[in-house]
């Protein structure tokens, strides 16, 4: 009797500790053999798309089983087509997030067109960077400070954010600024600024310039007029705040509504209806990703800046956006056209 006991007892742990460890492996090798994705809502070549591949080749490491990292561009609609693609389309599995513009948010709050999802659904996965951009100025213009766009008309290259915070500055702070559109990329506008065709730009990541022209800077070629976000970068002490420029507390109320979309600078997301489990385990690698040594070192090698904000964090920005007053976001509705 004790023998057969024994025999029962040795079969139950044989057959329990072949169902643990399948168990452990599932989660230890989740993307085990799987290519994971990485879409970016814009061409090849800008900040997105730098910041994005900067990431793609690091992330892998920190997912379990450690999957094979790619890269895929999807532009269109300032990011609204990889945005609509990962919420309605996109395997909802863990293995494909995206890059898409910071100010998606605000955009499906003003009801702009082409919107097929709901940003507070999505999972925020971390943002690369607290960014703050900058209006700048050609060296050959005559624009040479914040006070002479006042009182000048200035033409500008706009696109996504860069029209956007010209629109805004014209009509909340009096500025003078001649958008020129039809650009596809800023890359597009950089050339422009070159050629001579417009005189700068308004919403040019700092962070961008300094890792793609950051001789521009060190030879005078751009002149800073404005930063914006909520508050000032280290490397622009002098150089003044869109949101201090506020003539009064419904103006600066304004702004920040605008410019908070800042603080997730280089966001990823992924799609909605993720389990728990999962969303924790993109959000872990990615906040490996940023602490990791090796990243880290090619980052500062490349002059590409990582201010990392959680997905957490993230995810309860986006929540309190969504929470905005009314009254605040009706006037922000008069003032900031939006495509229908």
């Amino acid at each position: 009797m004790r023998k057969t006991v024994s025999v029962f007892i040795a079969v139950v742990a044989i057959i329990a500790g072949s169902s643990l460890p399948s168990s452990a492996q599932t989660g230890a090798d989740r993307f085990k053999g799987k290519t994971f994705e990485i879409i970016v809502g814009y061409d090849t070549g800008g900040g997105y798309d730098i910041y994005a591949r900067a990431l793609a080749r690091h992330i892998g490491k920190h997912l379990p089983g450690n999957p094979m990292v790619i890269v895929k561009n999807m532009p269109g609609a300032t990011t609204r087509t990889a945005a609509n693609f990962l919420y309605n389309i996109a395997p909802k599995d863990g293995t494909v997030i995206a890059t898409v513009a910071r100010g998606l948010p605000t955009d499906e709050l003003l009801g702009s067109g082409g919107i097929r999802f709901e940003s507070t659904k999505f999972n925020w996965v971390g943002s690369m960077n607290n960014e703050v951009s900058v209006g700048v100025a050609w060296h050959t213009s005559p624009i040479k400070t914040y006070d002479d766009i006042k009182n000048k008309e200035m033409i500008v290259g706009a696109i996504a954010d860069s029209l956007l915070f010209a629109q805004v500055m014209n009509a909340v702070l009096g500025t003078k600024l001649k958008m020129i559109t039809g650009y596809k990329s800023g890359n597009e506008i950089v050339l422009a600024m070159e050629r001579g065709e417009v005189e700068g730009r308004m919403g040019w990541s700092w962070s961008s310039i300094t890792s793609m022209n950051p001789e521009w800077i060190r030879d005078g070629k751009i002149k800073n007029l404005v930063q914006f976000s909520t508050s000032k970068h280290a490397d622009l002490p002098n150089v003044p705040l869109v949101t201090e420029l506020a003539n009064n507390a419904e103006d600066r109320a304004l702004l920040e509504l605008v410019f908070s979309r800042q603080v997730i600078g280089r966001p990823f997301i992924a799609p909605p209806g993720l389990d728990a489990e999962t969303v924790a385990v993109l959000r872990k690698a990615f906040d490996d990703t940023m602490k990791d040594p090796v990243f880290l070192a090619e980052m500062e090698k490349a002059n590409l800046e990582v201010n990392a904000i959680p997905g957490k964090d993230v995810q309860e920005l986006i929540a309190r956006l969504f929470k905005t007053p009314p009254a605040v976001l009706e006037r922000a509705k008069v003032i900031i056209p939006v495509e229908k």
